[in-house]
């Protein structure tokens, strides 16, 4: 007796939920966003459904009092400061969360639970909150000022907010926990037995964390670098609260279009690049692991 095919008919009503989720939630919003970008500004601030591709030109361009098109490099030096600090945050965060998680790993099991749920705890506090805390720690009269005049190593010292550097602390700060967690469990799954194996080669312990751990804990890292790259592009509460909103990352300067400068077209063609650059890097990582595992597979 032959088996009955299957009909599609119940997978598709089974998807039907999510893809209505996604449309509503997603597609439609993304859609929305893509028309205001070519839309023309409002006299009052808003926009205008009339078709124009000057917010795009706005990014790269000013124009003149004669009509003509200036280059302006002012949104291109905030695009380019917002990836420099996403990638040295994700470099950072890399370079610490790897100990920590290897560490974490070599615990026995009651106190590897414990320690993920001191590497959760931030997340269960307001983001606000641990960002502005970094203003009492990093302020005029604050705890690393007032540590080192107790030291007597400065007499007085400038202020460290408001800077690319305290920027980029909050940001480490934040996102850190996105890093440990997937390399954790990518150390998780690795198997003892070939490190042990490397020991029985000869290999040094340098040695063996270049050529065996780090290359099999490669994939927990790159989901880690996603998981922290691609939200310090859209950065708010850093660049606002430790930046001063003078030094100006993407997140904020969309936060500014879309507010007080109320050039909705502006700020919807900001998130546009933006949301581009990040479906870009995550296609190309994409199919940098479909490669892999092609490679893999003919092996």
């Amino acid at each position: 007796m032959k088996p009955r095919p299957k009909s599609p008919g119940w997978n598709v009503l089974g998807l039907l939920p999510a893809q209505l989720i996604m449309l509503l939630t997603l597609i439609i919003p993304v859609g929305i966003i893509v028309l205001v970008s070519f839309s023309t500004r409002g006299p009052y601030g808003g926009f205008d459904f009339v078709f124009t591709t000057a917010p795009y030109k706005q990014i790269l361009f000013n124009e003149g009092w004669t009509g003509e098109l200036e280059f302006n490099p002012q949104y291109l030096i905030v695009v380019g400061r917002t990836l420099v600090l996403s990638l040295v945050t994700t470099a950072i965060c890399t370079v610490l969360s790897f100990p920590v998680a290897y560490f974490i790993s070599l615990q026995r099991a009651s106190v590897k639970m414990m320690l993920i749920y001191l590497v959760t705890l931030p997340f269960w506090v307001s983001m606000i909150v641990r960002v502005y805390s970094w203003i009492i720690i990093l302020g005029n009269d604050g705890v690393i000022a007032k540590a080192l005049r107790a030291l007597g190593l400065v007499d007085n010292m400038g202020s460290l907010l408001f800077t690319d550097t305290a920027m980029l602390v909050g940001l480490v700060y934040s996102y850190i926990p996105l890093m440990i967690l997937p390399v954790f469990a990518s150390i998780e799954k690795l198997d003892s037995a070939l490190v042990e194996a490397s020991h029985d080669l000869y290999g040094s312990r340098l040695t063996t964390l270049r050529r065996v751990i780090l290359p099999l804990c490669k994939p927990g890292m790159m989901a880690g670098a996603i998981l922290v790259f691609v939200p310090c592009l859209g950065a708010v509460l850093e660049p606002t609260l430790l930046g001063g909103g003078k030094t100006m990352m993407m997140g904020n300067l969309i936060q500014l279009q879309f507010g007080a400068a109320r050039n909705w077209p502006l700020g919807a063609a900001i998130s546009i690049v933006l949301m581009s650059a990040v479906l870009i890097f995550l296609m190309w990582r994409g199919l940098q692991a479909v490669r892999r595992e092609g490679r893999e597979g003919d092996v």
